[in-house]
């Protein structure tokens, strides 16, 4: 086996730490005869044809000109036709070189295929660039950056399409799952899959607390239909092969296992007229899926899909009825500062419930107060030990980068390091000069 095959068996075998199984090696396989496996951070596979290379997605923006050097590493041929599995900047962002290459050499364009939702998805990013970059800054802990410029498809389908390209046939299908714009391509000549985003050993990223709109139950129907094509081999989109028919079936079924449990089990007690907390607290996946290596909740959580789940079918509201119409967060702090003692009582008390463990109920006492005080160095000292010990104790990607950027944002306002202070124990640096004057004042 080459090196992008044994990945993939070490995979399977659950021999990759959890954290890991989205990193990509920038390793390069041909898996199958004219079918070229690049492991990038978003997966890239080459087709060869008698009229030039397919791209079954084209990489990441931030990274597109060491994939294109990839590619053409492998097979200098002209690039025939690239088609996107969905409209995410990881995914759909690496055509620039291609095309400046097309220019430079007097070659036609490449056509660029995708579902009809994906030009509407550009058109959102345009007009949402520095949310979109703030937002996946803090969901991945680092500086992003985000594009502005997009290359279009030029040919789109609305629910199946066949592309035709050098003597190879794809048969494309429009599912909704992590985005409504998801394309799922079969190989049926070769019984190759080519699952985007629908499946990439990860459990499924379909809450996403920060993104919009997921559809657990159409990608639970889109992984059922993709595992009676009796693929022999999958391609994911991050992430290593699926290698066998009986694997490929294995991985596709419990993945939509995983999602349909929730989805019917959220709806069932929503029927039942239960508030959102209390189906948070009931609904699990099947606990026999716990130890598949690709069902980890390492980059989103099941809760985060159940709140999904109740977001599409019963609006943003939780059920709660002083969530209905809120007091602001500093009116509460204020509020529970004053039956409290001030505001170094609830302070010291959140740091009591941090110390026993029950992280969540220190969290909320301490936004209370850094809301009702945001210039007082104490209460941001003890925000960033507590949101500093959140992130250390989670294992999803998205928790702990909201939770990180939590901590720094205090951190920074109480003049320190976030990882100064251990987590949810005092920190001896002394205040700020001038701040117990401040101190004093926000504790009224």
């Amino acid at each position: 086996m080459g090196e992008v095959l044994d990945l993939a068996e070490r995979f399977w075998r659950g021999e990759i730490p959890r954290r890991d199984l989205w990193r990509p090696t920038g390793k390069h396989e041909e898996l199958a005869p004219g079918l070229v496996f690049f492991h990038t951070w978003a997966n890239v596979t080459a087709l060869r044809t008698e009229a030039g290379l397919v791209l079954v997605d084209t990489g990441n923006f931030a990274t597109r000109d060491r994939t294109f050097a990839a590619v053409r590493a492998v097979d200098p041929a002209p690039l025939a036709a690239a088609v996107y599995t969905h409209g995410h900047v990881d995914h759909a962002c690496g055509l620039p070189p291609f095309l400046a290459e097309a220019r430079e050499k007097g070659r036609p364009e490449p056509a660029i295929v995708a579902h009809r939702n994906v030009p509407a998805r550009f058109d959102r990013y345009r007009m949402t660039a520095p949310w979109n970059g703030l937002i996946n800054s803090r969901q991945f802990s680092v500086a992003a950056a985000w594009p502005t410029e997009y290359q279009y498809p030029g040919t789109i389908y609305d629910t199946t399409h066949v592309l035709e390209v050098g003597g190879v046939r794809l048969e494309l299908t429009h599912a909704r799952g992590e985005t409504d714009d998801h394309t799922w391509l079969w190989w049926p000549a070769r019984r190759i899959l080519f699952t985007g985003d629908l499946f990439f050993w990860v459990a499924p990223n379909a809450g996403n607390p920060q993104k919009v709109q997921r559809y657990a139950a159409e990608w639970a129907r889109a992984l059922r239909v993709m595992a009676e094509r009796g693929a022999e081999l999958l391609i994911p989109g991050h992430g290593a092969p699926v290698v066998g028919v009986a694997r490929v079936h294995q991985a596709l079924s419990d993945t939509a296992l995983w999602l349909e449990t929730l989805v019917n089990e959220t709806v069932k007690r929503m029927n039942a007229g239960l508030a959102l907390e209390d189906i948070l607290a009931e609904v699990k996946p099947p606990a026999h899926l716990s130890e598949r290596p690709y069902l980890q909740a390492v980059y989103d959580e099941p809760d985060y899909v159940i709140r999904n789940i109740w977001r599409l079918y019963g609006g943003w509201w939780d059920g709660q009825p002083a969530h209905l119409k809120p007091a602001r967060e500093a009116e509460i702090g204020l509020e529970v500062a004053a039956l409290a003692g001030g505001i170094d009582a609830v302070v010291a008390r959140a740091r009591a419930l941090a110390a026993e463990g029950r992280l969540a109920l220190a969290s909320h006492l301490i936004d209370w107060v850094a809301a009702a005080a945001p210039n007082n160095w104490a209460v941001h000292d003890a925000r960033a030990d507590i949101y500093l010990a959140r992130a250390q104790n989670s294992e999803a990607l998205m928790t702990r980068g909201i939770f990180s950027e939590a901590a720094r944002e205090s951190a920074i306002k109480a003049g320190r390091s976030v990882t100064e202070a251990g987590a949810g124990q005092p920190s001896t640096k002394p205040a700020p000069p001038g701040d117990p004057e401040r101190r004093q004042a926000d504790s009224r």
